[in-house]
């Protein structure tokens, strides 16, 4: 059998940390190849080696048979491997074509040919059904089409292996399928993908096979068609993993969230919250189900301080919290997982023991007199890292070090450990492997248990379902039906979000 990849016995080291331990992977032509496992398993690792970009202390590599010595991105995109990486590596006042052809600038006596370039990027669109703008400036694009122009990129430079890193955790569901039907175009032309995942429906759905690796060490390789997702998720984590969460039936209190006609204008000063009620109990999970650009991420900035309110009130028990800084909206009782961990959930260059303490660094016993209490600080952060799994050689590590499940652990611990009576959990478990989320949502259900009133949002319906109490549809800016999730389906709440009415109040 002939392979277009093999890595044979990888290892590839880390100050304090042993990455990948003895991995095999070994790829067949026009295939598409999962490396499945928990986040900071080793994945990225495996594929940054095979890109070049990191060099393993000891192993082979072959491509197409042949063993070669990949010191560098170059050498692999000479070798015909790209790498669609999951932080795009785009710059944004850049047009698309201005990215693809950064640094092979097809030029002529000294001149950069861009229209030339332009058509060429055209060409390869349509070839492949991408359907991007050679000409679009990047900042104005979605981050679906930002992701093909990373593939065009790519398939630009000639690749006929394409990596792809965690490549749906930034998309909506309709993007993730029509990046599901680029893979298979790609692959009826001839070209070979390893898909770095932990999204078992991803990997039965379009993959042909999957190597699974745990804690860096390659555990096993297996057809699709004679496996599960339940087996899969077995290897992966190294035990059974639950995939409905158990929680008794809720019990709400009194209200602890109430939004009363809050209006709120988007960067464009576009309305994208338009009146909307909403009110969220002690001890119960609300969750806001709604197509991504409805005014769902509007309406957490707006709740937490970081977007002005145009109109309408916030309350938090009781207390007019409208317009109020973060710090002082925080300080009132609310706990903000964000839904970008890296824009507002950490500060990425600070070690990952001060990332525990953003909000209360200031406080006691982490500061006395404007002096910070470092000891305590490392000590609390221990304390959190060991107690919600946080995967990293040391709480000194830089947050950015970390991968990115790890990374939304340490930001889950930090919220969910300052007791707050409002925890705000948007997208708690975007780019998360099985094991990491059936843990989140313990987490979360446990806040409700303690009394906590927990307001949901996410673009998973399953994860809404499977979690919610009270489900509240957002379309347009507003609250247009509230739903019992035992009572619905994701079909018609797929028509609410849509913007339908339910069939009784049609009838009515």
């Amino acid at each position: 059998m002939e392979y277009v990849i093999e890595m044979l016995g990888i290892r590839k080291e880390f100050p304090g940390i042993v990455a990948n331990n003895n991995v095999t992977l070994q790829v067949k032509k026009g295939e598409i190849h999962a490396l499945l496992g928990e986040n900071g398993a080793g994945k990225s690792t495996l594929m940054n080696v095979l890109f070049g970009l990191y060099q393993p202390e000891k192993g082979e590599i072959k491509v197409k048979g042949q063993t070669v010595h990949i010191s560098n991105p170059n050498i692999a995109n000479d070798l015909g491997i790209g790498m669609v990486h999951q932080h795009f590596m785009l710059v944004n006042t850049f047009s698309v074509t201005e990215n693809i052809i950064l640094g092979s600038e097809p030029s002529k006596l000294g001149k950069i040919n861009l229209k030339e370039a332009e058509e060429n990027v055209r060409k390869i669109s349509e070839k492949y059904k991408l359907s991007v703008d050679p000409t679009a400036k990047i900042s104005d694009i979605s981050v679906g089409m930002q992701q093909r122009a990373e593939i065009l990129k790519t398939l630009f430079r000639g690749a006929d292996i394409l990596i792809f890193d965690e490549p749906t955790a930034v998309l909506t569901p309709q993007e993730i399928k029509e990046l599901s039907g680029i893979m298979k175009a790609l692959v009826n032309e001839g070209k070979s993908i390893i898909l770095i995942t932990h999204k078992l429906k991803e990997i039965m759905e379009i993959c042909d096979r999957v190597t699974v690796i745990r804690k860096g060490e390659g555990i096993d390789t297996v057809n699709v068609s004679d496996t599960n997702p339940n087996e899969l998720a077995s290897l992966m984590v190294g035990r059974e993993v639950l995939f409905r969460t158990e929680k008794v039936q809720a019990v709400p209190k009194e209200a602890v969230l109430q939004i009363n006609q809050l209006t709120v204008k988007d960067s464009r000063q576009v309305s994208a919250v338009n009146g909307l009620d909403l009110t969220v109990r002690a001890g119960e999970i609300v969750g806001i189900a709604g197509v991504d650009g409805n005014g769902q991420s509007e309406l957490i900035e707006a709740i937490t301080g970081l977007k002005k309110i145009d109109s309408g009130h916030i309350l938090l028990n009781g207390k007019d919290i409208t317009d109020l800084k973060p710090r002082k909206i925080s300080e009132a009782g609310i706990g903000h997982i964000p839904q970008d961990r890296h824009r507002h959930g950490l500060v990425l260059d600070f070690p990952i023991g001060e990332n525990m303490v953003l909000q209360t660094y200031y406080q006691k016993p982490f500061s006395k007199r404007g002096i910070m209490n470092f000891k305590g600080i490392y000590e609390h952060a221990a304390r959190l890292i060991k107690e919600f799994d946080v995967r990293t050689p040391s709480s000194e590590t830089p947050a950015r070090a970390l991968s990115g499940g790890n990374q939304q652990k340490a930001i889950i611990g930090r919220e969910v450990d300052r007791n707050p009576d409002l925890l705000i959990a948007a997208q708690p478990t975007r780019g998360l492997d099985v094991g990491a989320i059936e843990f989140i949502h313990k987490r979360i259900i446990e806040q409700r248990d303690n009394g906590k009133a927990v307001l949901l949002l996410s673009f998973e319906l399953e994860e809404i379902l499977n979690l919610s109490d009270k489900i509240a549809v957002i379309y347009e800016g507003k609250i247009i039906a509230e739903v019992d999730p035992k009572e619905t389906t994701e079909q018609e709440l797929g028509l609410l979000m849509a913007g339908s009415k339910r069939r009784e109040e049609v009838q009515q």
